[in-house]
């Protein structure tokens, strides 16, 4: 290589954008060396056929790609280096939305905190008006779903295989205690997880967990508070101001995709997996969280038979049109039977009030 190949680290700083200081980390960390180092003075000597992957680099980083991740990329051909540039970038916007909604979140409730304290104070308590309905839908012969709404307790369960009505039966029965006991804001949570414990019991004395199992969405109202328990593709979503946020993450091989960047929402509606869980209530650990209430939300807990037929933006119309929960969950029980009624559809609706 003669010395017209050759940059001075400098030179080459200025032609890829990374700076002298970077150049020498990457230096350091073996992610882009010298291609000679003068042995008197350690100045380093980079070749213009580096510059490439120079610049990759350069891009990567300015992306907020993790070095580690870099150095892989630049391990590997052009074509899967783009498939896990891709990938990545679905795993940033996926944290950045979940992030995003966090931000606004925070920003209401601290920003409402103040004028809710005064309103718990000088008016009476919150309390919840609730209806639910589980329809067969139009093309199952059975209806191996369960809803319940009562004064604390919602819930959802799909079960599935031969047993799977007695299975989410089972779920749903073993949780209706909780309807009928005060429950204190501070221990909610472990008497949610215990109360769980004791379903998953319930649903292995009646359904062959090898065959059978069932999905468990549930809330549990303290009076201030909702304490949400979550496992497989059931979900729980939130209606406030007007904006639909799902509080709820669906535990199934085609969400697993989608947040690994390999399949898009719009794809996984009509993936041949679509159904298929990695999580239900007896071959894994649920969801626990702890949710503030406000005056004027509204919930939604449903199976999978609504939003496998219906969008979300749809879903967000129907609970805001319709004021009162019964209406709620006829209409979308009728949207999902007008968009074929492909499966069971069970709906949970509850206001704040």
């Amino acid at each position: 290589m003669n010395g017209t190949d050759m940059l001075t680290i400098g030179a080459f700083a200025r032609a890829c954008r990374l700076s002298p200081k970077a150049l020498r980390l990457y230096d350091e960390l073996e992610l882009l060396r010298p291609a000679r180092v003068d042995p008197d003075t350690g100045y380093r000597y980079y070749a213009v056929a580096q510059l490439e992957r120079a610049r990759l680099v350069a891009w990567l980083r300015r992306l907020g790609m993790p070095l580690a991740r870099i150095r892989e990329v630049c391990a590997l051909e052009p074509t899967a280096a783009a498939r896990e540039i891709r990938a990545y970038w679905a795993e940033v916007e996926a944290q950045t939305a979940v992030r995003r909604d966090l931000a606004a979140f925070m920003v209401h409730h601290l920003s409402e905190q103040s004028a809710r304290d005064v309103t718990m104070k000088d008016t009476t308590m919150l309390e919840l008006r609730y209806s639910a309905h589980s329809d067969r839908g139009r093309v199952r012969p059975a209806n191996q779903d369960t809803a319940y709404a009562g004064t604390r307790l919602l819930a959802v369960a799909d079960g599935f295989g031969p047993a799977g009505a007695p299975a989410s039966g089972a779920a749903v029965e073993a949780l209706r205690f909780l309807d009928t006991e005060e429950v204190p804001a501070g221990n909610v949570l472990n008497l949610l997880e215990e109360a769980v414990r004791g379903a998953t019991e319930a649903v292995r004395d009646v359904a062959d967990p090898s065959e059978n199992g069932t999905t468990l969405t549930a809330l549990l109202w303290t009076g201030s508070k909702l304490a949400l328990v979550h496992i497989g593709d059931s979900r729980a979503y939130l209606l406030r101001d007007g904006g639909l946020f799902r509080i709820t993450h669906d535990h199934s091989v085609v969400q697993s995709l989608i947040d690994e960047g390999r399949l898009t929402p719009e794809e996984a509606g009509a993936h041949p997996q679509r159904a298929l869980l990695l999580k239900a209530l007896t071959t894994g650990a649920p969801d626990l969280k702890l949710h503030d209430a406000h005056r004027g939300d509204r919930y939604l807990l449903c199976s999978d038979g609504l939003t496998a037929v219906v969008p979300e933006h749809r879903i967000r119309e129907l609970l805001t049109a319709q004021a009162d929960p019964e209406e709620a969950v006829r209409a979308l029980v009728d949207a999902a039977n007008e968009a074929g009624g492909p499966d069971n559809i069970s709906c949970v609706v509850a206001d704040v009030v």
